[in-house]
């Protein structure tokens, strides 16, 4: 019998002063915004932050505002969801001033600047999509 575990996540939505948005990458074959499980002791926003540096490089982070979250299976190495994993998702919006991306995490190795119309686009997962299209009347007009 298959059993979910459920798990919480954060990360964000991190933009520069272009209107350009950090997306990363999994394994060479998934796309998304910075975020990642949330260690043991750990709030999200601390959490959200530490993933972000580690998937993007992005230590400089101005921190503006918590934009809800959403639940959706990882991506399984199919493509298709993985349902042994229900990721409860907190997103963050980030400032940042910082343009050279530099991921740490060997499983995250690309990262790189997209402009926020364009995002969507390249999001691999479509609860991805619909969240990130779901926050724009929020922070657009930053």
């Amino acid at each position: 019998m298959n059993t979910t575990k459920y798990v919480e996540c954060a990360g964000g939505i991190v933009i520069n002063n272009k209107k350009e948005v950090v997306v990363v990458n999994q394994n060479y074959d998934s796309w998304s915004l910075p975020k990642g499980h949330v260690d043991v002791g750990e709030d999200k926003l601390t959490a959200a932050k530490r993933e972000i540096h580690e998937e993007s490089g992005i230590k400089k982070l101005e921190f503006i505002k918590p934009l809800g979250y959403y639940s959706r299976y990882r991506i399984g190495l199919d493509g298709n969801d993985d349902k042994s994993e229900l990721k409860k998702i907190s997103i963050f919006l980030f400032k940042t001033s910082q343009s050279i991306l530099k991921p740490i995490d060997p499983n995250n190795p690309i990262a790189k600047w997209i402009k926020y119309e364009n995002v969507s686009d390249l999001l691999t997962h479509p609860k991805d999509k619909e969240f990130y299209l779901s926050t724009l009347n929020l922070w657009i007009d930053i």
